[in-house]
Parts: structure tokens; sequence; C-alpha cells
């Protein structure tokens, strides 16, 4: 007898629908699975064998042929244990098969019997719901909150394979899955991290700080060992400005396909922060791996990817950073498939001026030869640089300052100008489908950075002085642009955009 369950494949962030169909006939005792399946999708033999033999149920000593369809589409994970446990029950008689005909079901199985969470029922969830809006979705329990996101589609809970056969043989009733308090929306929650009103002095570098979360722009801390790169680095999210719902979703869903959504957890709501060690693959920042994952620039996407000393990472990995900086995409490609992941993030790098950290030190002398000086500078390429809109100088605090430093301002008065300035950029790129002045390409910088007379003859000698490239001039006029948002100005005038000359000293050594 020949049953079939719906069920779902995931291809990057996008679901895609599985028939699942089951073969029971009468022949030697054999369990096979086709239709490109990897080796857990084969695993779920044994799990399923054991998960209906301790549910209560007879399993059939015959041949079961299992089809994953379409064939083409690489089978990953366990989540294809439950649809394939029901479509063996449902040939062998007990339960009805035209009741799975409107039931999409996903699931990893105990061998108990108990349904486990599995990674991806979001982006699986938001998919089915556009491709057929009316089927009933079966989720685990822990994968509840994150399915009731798709709100248009019915969403039922499961527990365990006893429960799931019950109901479809009308004993029992499954639940809906429900939103939790976390899931719901209710604007956004303030991050967690150190406040700005925590750190002494560095008046400066606070004000670099405000004008890249305004504009959503990547930055550099350069400083001597000990004087707060860090420290204002993680700071940078309390300033940050909620996530819109429909920034929240696309995070949720990374974290989903990453399997790194807690079970019960619905929408995230916080701005990711990313801080990977230097010893990080090409592939765990960048994504990828046998079996294609999101790397660390998709899971800090509208929020911070810190790279604490940045020098220290590997060559391959910070040129790897080049294309996901300005593309704001990145690709991962397989011989099957090509996958294509958001790599929407701010990058904040800190780096010492020199190997021993010293170099410009008003207390310590440097001990580097200008041959070490040179070599350390050039682990960050020039390409590298150019997509770094803010280098910031971190310097050392005299006593006095740190004795006599008032508390300064805190960080939710300066998320404030930030949230203004954002609404500001949110409204005028709205047509262009942008949200920052950081994602405005050539032809938006055109429109939108109109300079005054004096600002144009400014930047006509910055760029012929510092030899910039045009990637670094359309930079320099975003940041500009983003300052003067902050203070309500429709034209960039010449101190704003001085102000975005000031904030790149590596050009200015060059």
């Amino acid at each position: 007898m020949l049953a079939i369950v719906g069920s779902l494949a995931l291809q990057g962030l996008e679901g895609r629908e599985v028939r699942v169909e089951v073969d029971v006939t009468n022949g030697l005792p054999a369990f096979n699975i086709v239709g490109l399946p990897d080796e857990a999708v084969r695993e779920a033999r044994e799990r399923v064998r054991a998960a209906i033999k301790n549910s209560g149920f007879d399993f059939p000593a015959r041949r079961i042929t299992v089809n994953l369809a379409p064939g083409d589409i690489k089978k990953e994970g366990p989540a294809y244990d439950l649809p394939i446990a029901l479509g063996v029950l449902a040939a062998c008689g007990v339960i009805s098969a035209e009741k799975l005909q409107q039931i999409i079901a996903v699931g990893e199985l105990s061998l108990e019997g108990e349904i486990r969470p599995i990674p991806g029922v979001l982006p699986m969830a938001l998919a089915l719901q556009d491709l057929q809006p009316k089927a009933v979705m079966l989720v685990p329990a822990g994968n509840g909150p994150e399915a009731a996101l798709a709100r248009k589609l019915e969403v039922r809970v499961v527990e365990n394979l006893k429960q799931v056969a019950l109901a479809l043989c009308g004993e029992a009733e499954l639940p809906r899955a429900q939103l939790n308090g976390e899931a719901n929306w209710d604007g956004g929650r303030f991050p967690a991290g150190p406040d700005l009103a925590d750190v002494r002095g560095q008046t400066a570098a606070k004000r670099g700080l405000e004008v890249a979360a305004a504009g959503g722009h990547n930055l550099l801390l350069i400083g001597s060992p000990g004087t707060g790169k860090t420290l204002l680095a993680r700071c940078l999210p309390s300033i940050l400005p909620d996530l819109s719902e429909a920034e929240a979703l696309e995070v949720t869903k990374i974290y989903s396909v990453a399997g790194l959504l807690p079970p019960g957890q619905g929408l995230i709501r916080r701005r990711p922060f990313r801080a990977p060690h230097h010893t990080a693959s090409s592939a765990s920042i960048i994504g990828g791996g046998r079996i294609p994952k999101p790397g660390e620039v998709s899971l800090a996407s509208y929020g911070v990817l810190l790279l604490d000393e940045l020098p220290e990472y590997r060559r391959d990995v910070l040129e790897a950073l080049r294309q996901p900086l300005e593309d704001r995409v990145v690709t991962v490609s397989r011989v099957a498939a090509a996958i294509t992941y958001p790599a929407n993030f701010m990058l904040v790098g800190t780096m010492n001026p020199c190997p021993c950290g010293f170099l410009g030190d008003p207390v310590k002398e440097c001990r580097c030869t200008p041959h070490q000086i040179a070599l350390y500078r050039k682990r960050l390429s020039g390409p590298l640089l150019d997509r770094i809109d803010l280098q910031l100088e971190v310097p050392r605090l005299e006593y006095s300052e740190v004795e006599k430093a008032s508390p300064g301002e805190a960080s939710e008065i300066i998320r404030k100008r930030v949230r203004a300035a954002r609404e500001i950029q949110r409204e005028r790129l709205r047509s262009e489908g942008l949200s920052c002045n950081a994602e405005m390409q050539a032809q938006q910088v055109r429109r939108y950075c109109l300079l005054s007379k004096s600002a144009r003859q400014l930047l006509r000698a910055a760029f012929q002085q510092l030899k910039l490239s045009m990637r670094a001039h359309d930079r320099l006029l975003k940041v500009a642009r983003t300052i003067a948002d902050l203070e309500g100005a429709n034209v960039i005038q010449e101190h704003h955009l001085a102000e975005a000359i000031q904030y790149r000293p590596l050009d200015r050594e060059v």
C-alpha cells in the first residue's frame, strides 16, 4: 500500500516542498530510503523503526521503500523522521491515508517516540503559508513559537508519535502553536551590554561611534593597548535603534537555519552582536562547510560583527570580507547549488598602530622598526580599508582625565539621536528599498548627497591631496550625509564634510 505525506526542505533561507512517498509491500523485510538523502536521513530507518515499536504499534516485517521527491534536491538532517513514520503507519492502515493529504510534517524522532525540535522551522513555515496556505503544519513543541510567526498558517504542535496517531484517528486534538511572550512584537527591547556612560573620556571616539550607529557605517578603532577600544566596540549595540519587525523576522530565520534558536524561542528582538576569535576559519566567518551553514557575517546581519585585533586574523579571512561588505549578501557555491545568505552587518574592527602597540604613545616608547610597522599595516589591504567608513583614533588618557572625568552621556540619550537620524534616512530611502546611508550605492549617493559650494571645494581638495579612490570618495560622502542627518540638515555643509575627513586618519598618513 502507498501513503503520501508532505514535508519541507531548506535551500539557504528558503523552504521547498518535499513529497514523502512510503510504499509497503510483501517481500523480504527491508527499509530503503531514496531521493538523494544524506547520512542523517538514511539513519531515520533505525529511529523510525524503534519509535513506532516503542509507541505501542507493530512495525511491519515487509519491504518498505521511502521516496523523497523531488529527487534532485539534497535531503539533509532528521526533519523527515516524523513524515516517514506517519507514512509507514498510514501504509499499514493504522491511520487514515486520506487525513494526511493536507498535513505537512517535520520533526526528529527519539527512539521512544518523542518528537524533538529541528533547525529551520521558521523559514519552512513562512514558505508553506505562501505555497499551501490551507495546509496544516505539524511541528515539534519546541519549534511552536517560531512556527507561529507564520500567522496565516495553521500550525499544530506535537510532542510524541502516539499523540499524532491518535489525533489523526480522531481520538485527540493537537494544540495550536502559540506565540510566547518573547515572540509578541512590541517594538523591540533595549540591547544588553556596556553603557557609554561608563566609558571615561574618549569624547571624540564616542562621537565617531554615534556617527557610525546613525548611518550603519563600518568602523575601525586604532589605539594603544588598554585605551578602551574593545569596550567602546562592545558599547555600540546599546546605541543602535530597534530592529524593525521585518528585520527581526529575517534575523530569526537566520538563527533558525543555523540551529542557534533555543527551543521555545520566538522572535529575536535584540540586534545580533558577534565577536569570533581571530583563529576563526574562512568558512566559519563567511559561511559554508560540507553542509552549508550561515557564517558569522550572516549571523551578525542587522547587528554588529566585532573583529578584535583585526590584523591578527588570517589574510584569506580578511580578504573574503570584501565582497559581503560591498554587496551585503554572501553566496556559498557548491556543485549542486549556490546558496545566498544575508550579510547586512556593521563591521567593527580594532587594531594597534604597530606590532608593539605604542607608536605615537606619549608615555611608552615604540620599539618597532619602520619595516615591522609597514609589514603590520600591510596585513590590512587597501581595498579592505576602503570599505571601512570611519577610522577612529583612541588615545591614551591622562590620569587627570580619569580622575576628574564626569560620567558622559548615557547610551539611551545617544540612542534617541541615532533613532531620529535613522528615521530621516528611512523616509528618504524608502522608495529605494534601503534603510540607512551605508546601504546607498553610487546612484543614490549622487542623488541624495547634495553639497554646498564650500563643501564641494573641500571635497575636491581632499580627493586630490589624500589620493582617494572612488569607493573612498563615495563612503566619505555617505558619512558626511549621516553627520548632516544628525543635525537635521538637508544639504551637506563644509563642517559636515570636514568632520567626515577627520575620520580617515590612515588616508591622511598616506
